[in-house]
């Protein structure tokens, strides 16, 4: 393992020098779900040609000069701030552009990586692009951790990379569009009006005058934020109301639960949460209730 050779400036800013760091990681952190293989920064990023690919996740970022890298028969220019996301084994090459392309990278594996890639949409190679100068400064960090412990932790490194991934998947824009947190902060006025009249009668038409955005665009929207239709995400909301008011009020009947959440009766409601938690209203506030405070709800039912 290489000793760090950059300088630290004001605050957590690092200013990466002229020469490479490497960290890499001994196979007893790989009976972890998800592992480090290595991290580290080329000063002078180099010719690659590999045609069966690389046997881990390799995430690269440019945070200089300028790489030409083919992948998938495209061939792109990872300038400052451009990145690209490889899944295990995909054939790839690049090269430098400039006469200094400076590069950081990860790569990481482990049993349940795929799954957990799966999971945040990120399981396939692609081209990313970062928003507000995010990366460099989630990778500092995760860099700062793993180099300045005196004793990182296998699990330490685990749960900082598990989090390294997930900042990429909110700030990274995907294929020059949007990052998540565009689409959160564009659907924030939405989703707080949808909050203020989560009682009433209010559905998909109702949504789309009120914002302003047609109900096509809307759909699209909502998928790309929260991986659903604006009408599924208002139906969280009611749930998620819905809980907190059956714990906070154990005298409050399911009755009125119902109206002050937007559902038409009691029965739509309870078909409804039993839908999408798995149990009825009043299994869940059983579940969360003292022995006494059951009792009174029980009879207020």
């Amino acid at each position: 393992m290489h000793n760090s050779r950059y300088q630290r400036l004001g605050g957590d800013t690092l200013e990466w020098g002229n020469e490479n760091i490497r960290y890499v990681f001994s196979t007893i952190e790989r009976s972890l779900p998800l592992y480090l293989e290595s991290i580290g920064y080329s000063a002078w990023e180099r010719i690659f040609h590999r045609p069966e690919g690389y046997p881990y996740y390799h995430w690269l970022h440019t945070l200089e000069g300028e790489g030409h890298f083919e992948l998938l028969g495209e061939a792109v220019k990872l300038t400052k701030g451009k990145g690209v996301l490889l899944t295990p084994f995909t054939p790839h090459s690049y090269y430098p552009a400039s006469d200094r392309w400076s590069t950081i990278y990860i790569t990481f594996g482990g049993a349940s990586a795929a799954s957990i890639m799966q999971a945040l949409d990120m399981n396939e190679s692609t081209f990313y692009e970062e928003e507000d100068h995010q990366f460099g400064k989630l990778f500092s960090d995760l860099f700062q951790r793993i180099s300045n412990a005196e004793s990182h932790s296998n699990f330490e490194v685990s749960a900082d990379l598990y989090s390294f991934l997930m900042q990429l998947r909110k700030y990274g824009m995907l294929n020059s569009q949007p990052s998540l947190s565009q689409y959160y902060r564009k659907l924030r006025p939405v989703v707080t009006w949808m909050e203020q009249h989560i009682s009433d009668n209010i559905g998909l038409q109702e949504i789309s005058d009120q914002s302003g955005i047609g109900i096509n665009q809307l759909h699209e929207l909502f998928q790309q934020a929260f991986g659903l239709s604006p009408y599924s995400y208002l139906i969280q909301l009611r749930i998620q109301k819905a809980k907190r008011m059956l714990l906070d009020d154990p005298d409050l009947a399911l009755r009125q639960v119902a109206e002050h959440t937007g559902f038409n009766d009691v029965s739509h409601f309870v078909a409804t949460f039993r839908k999408k938690e798995g149990i009825t209203p009043g299994k869940y506030r059983e579940l969360h209730l003292t022995s006494e405070e059951q009792e009174v709800g029980a009879t207020r039912e």
